[in-house]
């Protein structure tokens, strides 16, 4: 799959801007601040319709504006396809595929599938483990329209028993039947998940090797399921033993929007204990598995978006990046960085075409 031409108005600092890209490599040069990562939020957008940074909606559109429109050109799977989001304020966010306008957003997540690796990856090391979850979700989702479903119908009975819980209800047949609709997407959540890690890890941990080299060290991902905390396998029974703590907090305190990820490197919790520098390289390495992961689960090769990947690397491991994402393993790139030093280096190893772009105060200009 790749991304032909893309066409911005009054998206975030980008008044106006129509660009037509290499269907290798896409180089965006310029100081920080400038619409670097603006324009690789707007390709974002358009694979999920919603902000890689997690801003809202409103906040997308550019200062001044009521509205803003990203419309992309694509090839997928040898056909043309053409995706336009449209926002305006105060109003619902608009999708169309070929013109036709989705009536459930969530049936577009997966179809034209993209990884992103951005200064925020640390937080999936370091953040709380909502972090970890939106994570997982958020790759599951593009290959596993059941496990999609499955966490919007969870999702809506969570609030539903939350709501019972701030309105201090005491029936318990009414909590009875809102957990017996949370059993079914609760299991199929957690084996998912399951399944996904184990799939991830050996993925994982040929590239964290790749990139790291002789100070690789021993890496893990493991699954912390809630319901192994169970009395029997059930989500109802671990729902039912928590019931009088839940009462009392006001919210749901276990189940699978309780789940984690354990990351650890030679045994340690490598959010404790890892430097920037193997705390970079793992990241990185997440989202180099997650690719490959989505490329054999999609049939497809995702967009790849690099944003500001080199800092806090040092030069062996920026060349083993460099060596990863220029190979046959990767089709279309963006990459983003204040040194075109780097940005050389990757289309020199990459041949073939390649654009570049020099962006200013979110102006683009072909050099």
């Amino acid at each position: 799959m790749q991304l032909n031409r893309l066409n911005l108005c009054n998206f975030k600092n980008i008044g106006e801007a129509s660009l037509e890209f290499s269907d290798k490599v896409n180089c965006l040069v310029g100081d920080n601040g400038m619409g670097k990562s603006n324009l690789l939020d707007a390709i974002y957008c358009l694979s999920f319709v919603k902000s890689f940074s997690g801003v809202t909606d409103a906040m997308l559109i550019r200062n001044g504006a009521d509205w803003s429109t990203l419309r992309g050109s694509y090839m997928r799977r040898d056909t043309p396809e053409e995706l336009t989001l449209g926002l305006q304020r105060g109003k619902r966010k608009s999708l169309r595929r070929g013109g036709k306008e989705y009536q459930r957003l969530s049936m577009h997540i997966g179809l034209f599938p993209l990884v992103m690796v951005a200064p925020q990856d640390i937080d999936i090391l370091r953040g709380a483990g909502d972090e970890r979850r939106r994570w997982m979700d958020m790759v599951i989702s593009q290959s596993d329209p059941t496990y999609l479903d499955a966490i919007i119908r969870y999702a809506s009975s969570l609030e539903q028993r939350n709501r019972l819980l701030r309105e201090g209800c005491v029936d318990h047949s009414l909590y009875e039947a809102v957990e017996a609709t949370m059993e079914g997407p609760a299991r199929t959540i957690s084996n998912t998940r399951a399944r996904w890690t184990e799939d991830l890890r050996e993925l994982f941990s040929a590239r964290y090797a790749a990139i790291a080299g002789s100070e690789a060290g021993s890496v893990a991902l493991d699954y912390r399921c809630s319901l192994d905390a169970s009395p029997d396998g059930s989500l109802a029974a671990l729902l039912d033993s928590a019931r009088r703590h839940d009462e009392i907090v006001r919210h749901t305190s276990v189940g699978p929007h309780r789940d984690d990820i354990e990351m650890s490197l030679d045994g340690m919790p490598v959010r404790r204990t890892g430097s920037q520098g193997q705390c970079k390289t793992f990241t990185v390495a997440l989202r180099m598995a997650q690719y490959e992961f989505l490329h054999r689960s999609a049939g497809l090769r995702p967009l790849l978006l690099l944003d500001d990947v080199f800092d806090k690397l040092d030069a062996r491991r920026v060349e083993a990046i460099m060596s990863l994402v220029t190979g046959d393993a990767f089709g279309q790139i963006f990459i983003t960085d204040t040194n075109r030093k780097h940005l050389d280096e990757i289309v020199e190893r990459a041949g073939g075409d390649y654009r570049f772009w020099k962006v200013d105060s979110g102006n683009f200009t072909a050099i």
